[in-house]
């Protein structure tokens, strides 16, 4: 599950490992610090030599310091030292057959006409990993904008042909029965998918052909999903499985076997599966834990039984999800963006409550359902202690309003 639902803070969150809150990176558009250490300066430290490809998400702060079109400059590109390839906000620079990176000396690189963008991305790793003349091991982070929907004009935009090709999809019980842009967009959404899955696979054996497929830990995860306008008026940024139950797949030293599973995992546990990996040791001001412990089928002692989640733009909230139950607690608003300016507030209402042991695909909230009233004051005390463990002040939790 990712810990944040909205692109630039989770994002800041994998590269961290710390709460979006703390980093500042609460929204859109609020640039990494200068001073915020990465998971590739642990790695660069530790003699890893460290490359980015794709979208980066983490250098502007409105017209201050805007990178959205332009390349980002090295002292923000977050400790990546060696290889650069990227641009800021990715859906600025290009559509889905065209559009520009900028590699390391702040030069644009075009997309070669006629290729999908997951495609040249992809083609651009491989190059790198082709090219490396480097002895040390290596961190290389690809960030796909795949299948994140294109921002000027709020649509998917998967290979061409894809609404023809996934036009008779099966319906997620999520989406079923429910409003939205699914019937438009979803086809074009699993065409992103598919294309993903495909280049995920050249990836893979680029790295046979290189001869070191079976010494690289490969991880492939996302920042978040997509409710389709379901649950608010676009994609994401609510609590809901849809846009908050992400992938993980690892493949490589210490995750073999085709094991699934089955305890909770948050994308802030990545950074820290990473170096310990990396046999490095994980320092304290990370967050997450290794999941490493969990590849041997049992989850270690203490291991929590619940995600926290911190959620922002289209309101403030904070969220737990159980195996059974998910709970979110906001400030009431109805003005996006300019109702939500701050990172976090003294006082929330409680907003959604979910059984999802009955209702996995959270269609019947019983936030005010007195039945829950112990269910509810259980998870109203294990959020704010997940809320205090995040750096937070303990905040007051009021019963949710009534309707109208």
């Amino acid at each position: 599950f990712t810990c944040q639902p909205v692109c630039g803070p989770a994002l800041a969150c994998l590269q961290t490992c710390r709460y979006a809150t703390e980093t500042g990176c609460f929204r859109n558009d609020i640039a990494l610090p200068l001073n915020e250490r990465t998971i590739a300066h642990d790695l660069s430290e530790a003699g890893y030599q460290t490359a980015y490809i794709g979208k980066w998400h983490l250098a502007s702060s409105g017209k201050e310091a805007d990178y959205r079109g332009k390349p980002v400059p090295p002292e923000r590109r977050g400790g990546y030292r060696d290889f650069w390839l990227a641009s800021d906000v990715l859906e600025f620079t290009s559509h889905s057959y065209d559009g520009r990176m900028f590699d390391g000396d702040m030069n644009p690189r075009e997309f070669p006409p006629g290729r999908y963008r997951a495609d040249v991305l992809t083609d651009w790793a491989i190059e790198y990993l082709q090219n490396r003349r480097d002895s040390r091991p290596f961190l290389l982070f690809l960030s796909f904008i795949e299948p994140h929907h294109q921002n000027d004009h709020g649509h998917y935009e998967g290979p061409v042909g894809s609404k023809q090709k996934f036009r008779n999809f099966a319906v997620p019980g999520d989406l079923e029965g429910m409003s939205g842009d699914w019937p438009q967009e979803y086809p074009d959404y699993l065409g992103c998918v598919h294309a993903l899955d495909a280049n995920l696979g050249r990836i893979r054996q680029a790295l046979a052909d290189l001869g070191i497929a079976d010494s690289t830990l490969v991880i492939f995860t996302s920042d978040h999903g997509s409710h389709f306008r379901t649950r608010n008026a676009e994609y994401k940024r609510a609590c809901h499985d849809g846009c908050t139950r992400i992938p993980l797949v690892i493949r490589g030293p210490g995750f073999s076997g085709g094991r699934v599973v089955r305890e909770l995992a948050s994308l802030i546990d990545v950074p820290p599966t990473i170096l310990d990996a990396a046999g490095l040791p994980i320092p304290s001001r990370m967050r997450g834990r290794s999941l490493a412990p969990l590849a041997s089928g049992a989850a270690p002692t203490g291991w929590p039984e619940e995600i926290f989640m911190q959620i922002s733009e289209d309101h403030i909230g904070r969220a737990l999800r159980t195996k059974r139950w998910k709970y979110e607690v906001w400030v009431p608003s109805d003005k996006r963006w300019s109702g939500c300016a701050e990172a976090a507030s003294p006082s929330y209402r409680e907003y959604h409550l979910y059984d999802l042991d009955r209702d996995p695909f959270e269609k019947h909230d019983l936030v005010r359902d007195p039945a829950c009233d112990g269910v509810r004051a259980e998870l109203r005390e294990r959020l704010k202690k997940r809320i205090r463990e995040a750096g937070e002040i303990e905040p007051q939790i009021l019963p949710a309003l009534e309707p109208g």
